[in-house]
C-alpha cells in the first residue's frame, strides 16, 4: 500500500498539537486553585472550563470575582479577551470547511494554541489536523487540570513557581517563530508586541491584545495584493 500523502506532515501536526496541549493543559491547575479562591465549588470551576475554555476569559472572571468586582464587570472583561478567538475563525473557517455540528464544535475549539498550531503547517490538510490535535489536547489536559487543582487547591502552592506558566508561553512561541521568515510576519510581530506593551497599563484588560490583532490585520490588508495567481489559488497559507 502506497503511504497517505503528507503522512509525516501530518504525524509531526499530531505531536505539536499533543505537545502543545499537555504544556498549556497543565496551567489548568492553576486556574481550578484560583477558582475555589474566589469562592465558586468544585463544579462551579470545572464548568467553566469545559463550557467557557478559553484560559485569558476565565482567569480575568474568577480574577474580578475575587476581588470583589460585579459579575457584569467579570462577564464583560472575559467577553472582550474572547473576541479575539472570533478573529481567528476567519481565518480557519476557510481551513476547516465544516458544517453543523462539527462547525459548532471546531468553534468551541478555536483558541490561541488550535489556531497557533493549525496556521504553522503548509497544507490545509495537516492544518486541519494540527488543529484538532492541539485543540481536543488543550481541552482534555486543561479540564483534567482544572479538576485536580480544584480538588487540591492551594495545597499545591502558586502553580507558576513550576514554570507551568513559562511552559505554555515558550510552547506558544515556538510555534510562531518559524513563521517570522519573512518581513511582513516581523513587521506584524513587532508592531503588535510594542502596541501591546505600550497599551498594557493605561488600558483595561482585554483591551492591549485587541489593539495588537487590529494592527496585525491591517498590516496584513496593506502588504495582500493579488500580486499572482498562486497567492489568490492558495489564501490558506497566509496567517491573518
Amino acid at each position: 500500500m502506497s503511504a497517505t500523502p503528507f503522512a509525516a506532515e501530518h504525524a509531526a501536526a499530531r505531536r505539536q498539537g499533543i505537545s502543545v496541549g499537555l504544556a498549556t493543559g497543565v496551567y489548568g491547575v492553576s486556574f481550578g486553585a484560583l477558582g475555589i479562591a474566589a469562592g465558586l465549588d468544585v463544579w462551579q470551576t470545572v464548568g467553566l472550563s469545559l463550557l467557557l475554555f478559553t484560559g485569558g476569559s476565565q482567569f480575568a472572571l474568577v480574577g474580578i470575582i475575587a476581588s470583589g468586582g460585579s459579575p457584569i464587570t467579570a462577564v464583560a472583561t472575559s467577553t472582550l479577551l474572547g473576541i479575539r478567538n472570533g478573529l481567528y475563525s476567519l481565518q480557519l473557517a476557510r481551513v476547516l470547511r465544516l458544517t453543523g455540528w462539527r462547525r459548532a464544535g471546531a468553534a468551541h475549539l478555536t483558541i490561541d494554541e488550535s489556531t497557533a498550531v493549525a496556521l504553522a503547517q503548509e497544507e490545509p490538510e495537516v492544518q486541519r489536523t494540527g488543529f484538532w490535535a492541539a485543540g481536543l489536547g488543550v481541552y482534555v489536559f486543561w479540564n483534567l487540570s482544572t479538576l485536580v487543582g480544584a480538588l487540591v487547591g492551594n495545597a499545591i502552592g502558586d502553580p507558576r513557581i513550576w514554570g507551568l506558566d513559562a511552559a505554555a508561553a515558550a510552547a506558544f512561541v515556538a510555534l510562531i517563530w518559524p513563521r517570522l521568515r519573512d518581513r511582513t510576519g516581523q513587521v506584524t510581530a513587532a508592531l503588535a508586541a510594542v502596541i501591546a506593551l505600550i497599551s498594557f497599563a493605561p488600558m483595561p484588560a482585554g483591551v492591549p491584545v485587541l489593539l495588537a490583532a487590529v494592527a496585525a490585520v491591517v498590516v496584513g490588508l496593506a502588504s495582500a495584493g493579488p500580486s499572482s495567481a498562486h497567492d489568490i489559488e492558495q489564501p490558506e497559507g497566509d496567517l491573518l
